[in-house]
């Protein structure tokens, strides 16, 4: 039994399609299938049950499954490590980011690493959201970078930062007055904005959709997009205003091209934040080089980011500002 043939059953289980898997093996739709019912003549069983639409696993594909996963798992352990024996350059972390985590953020914690773990090194490749689950998901990244972690999805999700969510406005904007004497933005004055946000199907816009219904706010959305830099551009342009992560606009507030106004705090006291989390395939055995990488990325101060607490009327506190 081949281990191409156990590759090509774990895919087709993965992505519930016969289809897309014979795509990432490079193969016909029926040599995937005929690869899988060689598997069941082998092993005398049916792992698949095609009466039903859509198929599903038997009790034995289920049980096979996990120990494919297993065994195909550690051959990559072996030649991984044999490969090293071969390469001095060592293991190379995969790693898949959302758009919005800066690259300038994260070169930092490569050249610690690299200063940690001798040979290794970083690959970092930036995507939209649901491309990150599906690279872990198919083995092309170790882990991923992503907000609003969804671990129910057969991933293991591991918290990384909480980042404080603010107006982002062009310096002309009413809004940036408030800034400049070090006040917040009650959220009830957004209310008529021409609103830059991101596209409905995204964690993050859904999470700004509650926060603003919870304030009673109606905002004119002008334009959407899947990725920040694009927000940020419309908002230099004056499209409109956003609610954007404090530390994705640093380098906007230092060269003045936008600025960032924090919400005064609420009576509930919740801040509107953004978590980051680390993402990796559940149950997978991970290499001691993305281990030491993940320590790496959690031993981080989150503290060293936090800027002071803007003022607000009425002697109330706004909410903390990331920088």
């Amino acid at each position: 039994m081949h281990l191409e043939s156990l590759g090509i059953f774990c895919d087709v289980v993965r992505h519930q399609s016969f289809s897309r898997a014979a795509t990432m093996h490079s193969v016909s739709q029926s040599a995937a299938s005929q690869a899988v019912r060689q598997i069941e003549q082998r092993l005398g069983a049916q792992l698949i049950d095609r009466s039903t639409r859509p198929w599903r696993l038997t009790p034995e594909g289920k049980l096979f499954f996990q120990g494919c996963q297993e065994i195909l798992e550690r051959y990559h352990e072996l030649e991984d490590a044999v490969q090293r024996r071969q390469h001095p350059s060592g293991y190379t972390v995969r790693v898949a980011s959302i758009y919005s985590v800066p690259l300038h953020d994260l070169s930092g914690y490569v050249e610690r690493f690299q200063s940690l773990v001798p040979g290794a090194t970083v690959d970092i490749a930036y995507m939209h959201p649901d491309q990150v689950y599906e690279r872990i998901l198919d083995d092309q990244s170790d882990l991923g970078l992503i907000s609003f972690a969804n671990p129910g999805r057969g991933f293991t999700a591991i918290p990384w930062k909480r980042q404080t969510m603010a107006v982002a406005c062009p310096p002309g904007h009413r809004f940036a007055r408030l800034a400049r004497e070090q006040r917040g933005v009650p959220p009830e004055d957004l209310a008529g904005e021409s609103f830059v946000t991101f596209d409905r199907g995204l964690p993050v816009r859904r999470q700004i959709d509650r926060f603003l219904r919870k304030h009673e706010v109606d905002m004119t959305v002008v334009a959407e997009f899947d990725n920040i830099e694009n927000i940020k551009q419309a908002v230099e342009d004056g499209a409109g205003v956003a609610i954007l992560p404090v530390p994705t606009l640093r380098q906007e507030v230092r060269r003045h091209a936008l600025v960032t106004v924090p919400f005064r705090a609420s009576a509930d006291g919740a801040p509107l934040v953004r978590p980051l989390s680390i993402v990796h395939r559940r149950k997978r055995r991970l290499n001691p080089a993305v281990t030491a990488f993940i320590k790496l990325l959690c031993a981080d101060d989150e503290t060293r980011d936090a800027a002071p607490r803007a003022p607000a009327p009425q002697a109330s506190a706004a909410s903390e500002v990331t920088r």
